[in-house]
Formats: structure tokens, C-alpha cells, sequence
């Protein structure tokens, strides 16, 4: 598709993880950039991304319509990266991944936009064990009853400098001498953050068909346990690492779901139980990061970048250095 400097996009959620390196790639094409979030005021850092008043940010929650419809006004495409990896207070999985997905999408449809890009996850499940995965999966079918051309992407997990799972357990490898581990043996599809910021840009660029849904994952599976030992290497400390059977672990959830944020919750545990990877029939249709000429970044190439804060010496820690 040719630049237009006059396009608007709205991405709701376009101040978290993934909605940075998608505003940037976006900025990049010359698009205008809406980032509706529920505090616009804590995303100066989005701006110099572009030119001066490319990007700019609006007060929007996907709890409440009114604010949804007066974001997405005058838009040319619209994207929902909004979601949460636990419930909180009214931020539920069926208010967060399902409802708010549902008004977006009719919001969408009611300004008579046609492109809408809706962001889930691979082991979106109307059938899942995983409240999670199901309210993914009501996310899917609400943005395509609403806009049956809508895009959806489904990463594995998303890694970069910011991510939430390799920080989180290099963290944990800093004060505790076992790393316990649900799971050890599924089977995972790391995909790096800039490739699903660039695969959405280029889809709503035009560069991939629409109403389709795509299943994006790095060139590397590994499992949990071989993810943890890549991490531990890279940041150069020995540690335990401790398989937890998925009794123990709903026991454990069960136990700590009193905490305010606890560090696993009986959902993830049955997310655990599935390998999250791309499906044969996504890679035999063509379904991937493959179809926007994205190239995938791996592991051993972005994790050292981000990884080496965590070694005892920082970056320029002698090689064989503990942790």
C-alpha cells in the first residue's frame, strides 16, 4: 500500500509491550497514530517515535463504550492489542478479553471502518480449560461477527528488553538458588517483539490477506526447562531448576490466589498443560510471519542484548563470571 501521511490509526493498548514497537513501525510508514489508552498521560515516551504531532494519545477504557467510540472516530484502521495475564479488581479476563474486544469491534463496524486488526494468542480456545484462552478465543469471534475481514494475530510468547517472562525469571534467579518450573516439558515458540510489531504494520499496510488469522513464533521451540537454561547461561548464573508436577502447582495457586499478584495463578497452570507453538495447518496455508516477508529473529540473537543486566559485572563481566 502507498504512504499516505493523512492515514489514522487507533491501536488501544498502543502503550504497552507489543504497542510500542507497533506504534514505531507505524510511525515509520507515515501513518498517524491514535493511542487510546486509560492514561494518556503516561505515554510521553510514545511520541518521539514519530514526527512532531504524528503520534499523540487519547483517554480511552475498554470497559466503556462512549470513550471507545469517540477513539476510534475518523480512523482509518483500528487495532486491539488490549489483554491481561491475571484479573484484577473489575479487570477481568470476560471484561478485558471479551467485552471490551466485542465494543471495539462494533465501534469499528458502526464508523464504518474496514480494517481492524484484533491481537489474541495462540491457544485461543473457546473450549479451554483456561478462562485465558476462552475469553482470547470471545475475542476472535466478537471482531469477526462485527468486521468478518478483521485481521487476527496469534504470537507465542513475546520476547524483547521489556518482556514479562525472561526478566521475570532471570529476576527471580538473582535471590533464589531453584528456579521452580510448571510445566518443564511444554514446548514453546518465543517470537521476538519488533517481528509482531512489524508483521502488523505490514498487514495493515495491506501486505497480507485479511479475515485471515495468523499464528506467529520465532525460529526456536524449546521447551519451558531449555528456555530457563538458555536464560541461566546467558546471564551466566547456576541454579536449580525444579519441575513442579500440576497437582503441586494448583495446589500452590490455590494457596497463593489471597496475594494481590500472585506469581501463578490456577489458569496459567492450565495453559501450561499445552504446548503453545504454530500449527501445522498455519504453516502449511501460508498463516505466519512468512506471509508479511518477516524474518524471524532468534533467540541467541536478541535474548544477550537485554539478558547481560542480569550477570554480576553487567555487560562487560569476564566470560565464566558467575551470576
Amino acid at each position: 500500500m502507498e504512504r499516505n501521511p493523512s492515514r489514522l490509526v487507533t491501536v488501544f493498548g498502543g502503550s504497552g509491550f507489543v504497542g510500542r514497537y507497533l506504534v514505531h513501525a507505524l510511525a515509520k510508514r507515515g501513518w498517524r497514530v491514535r493511542v487510546a489508552v486509560r492514561r494518556p498521560d503516561l505515554v510521553g515516551h510514545l511520541q518521539p517515535m514519530g514526527a512532531v504531532g504524528q503520534i499523540h494519545a487519547v483517554q480511552a477504557n475498554v470497559r466503556h463504550e462512549k470513550s471507545i467510540r469517540a477513539a476510534v472516530s475518523h480512523a482509518d484502521a483500528v487495532v486491539n492489542l488490549v489483554g491481561i495475564l491475571q484479573e484484577g479488581s473489575r479487570q477481568t479476563f470476560e471484561t478485558v478479553q471479551a467485552e471490551g474486544a466485542r465494543l471495539i469491534a462494533e465501534a469499528t463496524r458502526d464508523a464504518g471502518i474496514e480494517t481492524l486488526l484484533q491481537m489474541s494468542a495462540i491457544g485461543a480456545d473457546p473450549d479451554s480449560a483456561a478462562a485465558y484462552a476462552r475469553t482470547k478465543a470471545a475475542g476472535e469471534s466478537a471482531a469477526r461477527a462485527a468486521v468478518p475481514d478483521a485481521i487476527v494475530v496469534r504470537p507465542s510468547i513475546v520476547f524483547g528488553a521489556e518482556d514479562q517472562f525472561f526478566n521475570r525469571f532471570a529476576r527471580m534467579a538473582k535471590i533464589s538458588p531453584a528456579l521452580p518450573v510448571v510445566g518443564a516439558d511444554t514446548r514453546f515458540q518465543p517470537v521476538y517483539v519488533g517481528d509482531v510489531g512489524e508483521f502488523c504494520a505490514v498487514a495493515l499496510d495491506g501486505g497480507v490477506a485479511r479475515g485471515r488469522t495468523y499464528e506467529l513464533g520465532g525460529p526456536d521451540i524449546r521447551t519451558f526447562r531449555e528456555l530457563l537454561e538458555m536464560m541461566l547461561k546467558i546471564t551466566r548464573q547456576k541454579r536449580i531448576i525444579v519441575p513442579l508436577s500440576f497437582g503441586l502447582a494448583r495446589f500452590q495457586a490455590k494457596v497463593l490466589s489471597i496475594l494481590p499478584n500472585p506469581p501463578i495463578t490456577a489458569d496459567q497452570v492450565e495453559l501450561l498443560k499445552r504446548d503453545n507453538v504454530v500449527s501445522e495447518a498455519a504453516i502449511r496455508e501460508g498463516r505466519t510471519l512468512a506471509a508479511a516477508g518477516v524474518e524471524p529473529r532468534s533467540l541467541a540473537s536478541v535474548l544477550p542484548t537485554y539478558l547481560w543486566t542480569y550477570r554480576k559485572g553487567g555487560q562487560f563481566a569476564e566470560p565464566g563470571t558467575p551470576g
